[in-house]
């Protein structure tokens, strides 16, 4: 058989193109340790969750990252995936401790279930809440990034602790309703906080402090429509926060939506009045 002629014109090709290759991973290299110097780390998708950076670009990626499946049936994926959630709670100096997952029946189940116990993060009231794994870290984030200099800048004072309410096996606004969406509380994904404890000694609620809600809110809307009024063209001025309490709770309503899926609140509808609903759905909604 015979062997083709050489063709020096198709290996000076291949050369050029291997050349080429190399040059584009020498560059690449170069770009990715210009980034890693100078680009913080909550901006790099590479680089590992830490809850001591502030929010950045990446951060609701790197949560999702350690979201279980819905309702997998690999527990060695929810243990592992549970254990490197846990893991990065406990490099935030924040204690965790895993709890017996729940399965009260049918969409009501927490899987990767934990308690958080103490360590550097404010308190929830009553102790002992169980949640999904991820819904911790956004907790320890938010009052990191949010809900603790928000207090001392806003209102002068440390916070003392956060009450709220977590699992309950319920659909979306307690509806019996079967075609109604399971709520997030029913997976253990949600927290519904009615106040906030200031270490010296006053109580935040936010039924009391968040004042007047916004005319043009959904909440205003859904009032005037079951009063028979037609909205507005032009509605008055959008009520201001005139006290230290409301600025504060628009405030860490505010930031919840750069890290909690949906945030709920007074100006979404009355069931919301006297809470802020904060859970780590995939639903992006800020109301």
């Amino acid at each position: 058989m015979r062997r083709p002629p050489n063709d020096p014109g198709k290996r000076q090709i291949l050369a050029d193109l291997w050349v080429q290759l190399w040059q584009a991973v020498i560059v690449g290299a170069f770009a990715l340790a210009v980034l890693d110097g100078w680009v913080p780390s909550e901006h790099l998708p590479w680089t590992r969750l830490d809850l001591g950076q502030p929010v950045g670009v990446t951060t609701a990626a790197k949560i999702a990252d350690l979201d279980l499946p819905y309702r997998t049936t690999n527990q060695s994926r929810i243990d592992a995936d549970t254990a490197r959630c846990m893991q990065t709670l406990r490099e935030a100096g924040v204690e965790v401790e895993r709890v017996a997952d729940i399965d009260d029946g049918g969409f009501c189940v927490i899987q990767g279930a934990v308690r958080i116990t103490g360590g550097e993060v404010t308190p929830l009231r009553p102790e002992g809440l169980v949640m999904r794994c991820p819904l911790a870290i956004r907790y320890v984030i938010w009052e990191r990034q949010s809900l603790r200099p928000a207090a001392e800048e806003i209102l002068g004072s440390p916070v003392a602790g956060v009450e709220a309410g977590g699992y309950a096996c319920r659909r979306i606004n307690g509806s019996t309703d079967p075609s109604t969406q399971p709520s997030e509380h029913a997976s253990g994904n949600a927290l519904d906080i009615p106040a906030i404890r200031l270490e010296d000694g006053r109580r935040i609620t936010v039924a009391g402090g968040w004042g007047p809600i916004r005319a043009d809110s959904r909440a205003a809307r859904l009032e005037r429509e079951a009063q028979g009024a037609l909205p507005p063209l032009f509605g008055p001025p959008l009520a201001r926060a005139s006290t230290p309490e409301a600025r504060f709770l628009r405030r860490i309503r505010t930031d919840a939506c750069d890290i909690f899926g949906t945030v709920l609140g007074p100006e979404y509808n009355s069931a919301h009045r006297d809470h802020l609903h904060l859970d780590g759905s995939h639903t992006p909604l800020c109301s």
